[in-house]
């Protein structure tokens, strides 16, 4: 499954790694809009919008995808 930028997804926190999530779940945009009316997701969340890795505020975000050694830190803001 491929997680792009602007995906809803549910992640699971680690107990033994504070660093680290797993993705759970990847809504589709039905779900997504559900989830919006059920009032799980803010007002303010956008559902099945394209967002480019341009786009103007997020560039504070860090996100790595892929395998990372258990020597490895990462840093979620």
């Amino acid at each position: 499954v491929w997680i792009n930028q602007g995906d809803i997804i549910l992640v699971g926190l680690r107990d033994y790694q504070d660093a680290k999530a797993d993705v759970i779940l990847k809504y589709n945009p039905d779900e997504a809009r559900n989830l919006k009316s059920y009032g799980e997701l803010p007002e303010s969340a956008k559902i099945n919008d394209t967002v480019t890795f341009n786009d103007e505020e997020d560039d504070d975000v860090d996100i790595e995808f892929g395998e990372v050694s258990d020597d490895e830190e990462i840093n979620v803001c």
